[in-house]
């Protein structure tokens, strides 16, 4: 069944991009967010393709198999019939491969790695290890068999809010290493992939102030580059607690005793020390939430595991994802 032809119903998700770049500060939990939006993207019989740029092996740790090969295999069936597979972009093995497709030098190539010459290339040239791996992403997202696409969505855990400005603009930065030629080709055609409605940026974030500044500075920087942003969405949010005002210690007293419950001195100034830092939290947390909706991009909240992320843990953001569709 070809693209055209597949499932479009809402079992999935349906943002309106084929290309879904994932930043986010380190820590917030954007290799997590990002296996979550291509299992969502699959489900209902879709093809996906989850791909990481930085050398981690981050998604095989995350579903418990081997590292990843600079190839794409199966990685998991979602919900429907549809499929998950996923690739580790090596710059190294970008290079051969970009060397073998434009300049005939598969075995010449080969041997340079004995030499150390592709790293020195990509080590001199940190721009030119970019264009690489976008150039890469860039061929997953558009290649096709008989006219039809392989993938219906990429999903691309990329590099973290701090460096994804630089990351994503190809152009400027392949602009030191070449005028013409096979690179300067590239590198327009990715830019012009990632600039277009093909392509969405989503952060991801937590509410803490630093996660949500880095946020709110991304986001002005892809703006100012030309880059589409898709959504925020805020990892690890808690249920809102019931409104009203911080409980006296005297009514913690009579409530621990109502329910036989120790009522000593200590327990009772612990918990009521602990429910006044929980309050005091949530209002910061309300206030960084409005940060964010200040920014006029679509939220999305994603509800903290308390198990830990698993493969449970990622059908439950999976399914967050699909709900905010």
């Amino acid at each position: 069944m070809g693209a055209a032809q597949r499932p479009t119903d809402r079992a999935g998700i349906d943002w309106p991009a084929r290309l879904h770049v994932v930043t986010g500060k380190g820590g917030t939990g954007k290799t997590s967010v990002a296996a979550a939006l291509a299992l969502g993207l699959a489900a209902g019989g879709r093809r996906t393709l989850l791909v990481e740029v930085e050398g981690r092996q981050g998604i095989a740790q995350l579903f418990g198999t081997e590292p990843l090969p600079y190839a794409e295999r199966h990685l998991v069936d979602a919900p429907g019939g549809g499929t998950v597979a996923a690739l580790a972009v090596d710059a190294e093995e970008a290079l051969l491969e970009y060397l073998d497709m434009f300049y005939k030098l598969g075995a010449a190539g080969r041997a340079l790695r004995k030499f150390g010459a592709i790293d020195f290339a990509t080590t001199i040239a940190p721009g030119l290890r970019d264009v690489l791996l976008t150039g890469k992403v860039k061929e997953a997202t558009t290649r096709t068999v008989d006219q039809r696409r392989v993938y219906d969505a990429v999903v691309l855990d990329a590099p973290p809010t701090g460096r994804i400005g630089r990351f994503l603009n190809v152009t400027a930065e392949t602009a030191r290493l070449a005028k013409m030629g096979p690179i300067k080709t590239q590198s327009d055609g990715v830019s012009a992939l990632l600039r277009s409605p093909m392509t969405a940026v989503h952060v991801v974030t937590l509410l803490e102030e630093m996660p949500v500044q880095e946020t709110v500075d991304a986001i002005a920087e892809l703006t100012s580059l030309g880059f589409g942003v898709g959504r925020v969405i805020v990892n690890g949010t808690r249920a809102p607690l019931p409104t009203g005002r911080l409980v006296t210690e005297a009514e913690l007293t009579r409530g621990l005793r109502a329910a036989g419950l120790p009522a000593s001195t200590g327990i009772v100034t612990g918990l009521h020390h602990e429910a006044r830092d929980l309050m005091i939290r949530r209002e910061l947390e309300d206030s960084l939430r409005t940060d964010l909706v200040d920014l006029g991009v679509p939220l999305v909240e994603l509800p903290l595991l308390p198990d830990g992320v698993n493969r449970a843990g990622l059908e439950v953001l999976a399914a967050a994802l699909v709900q905010a569709d």
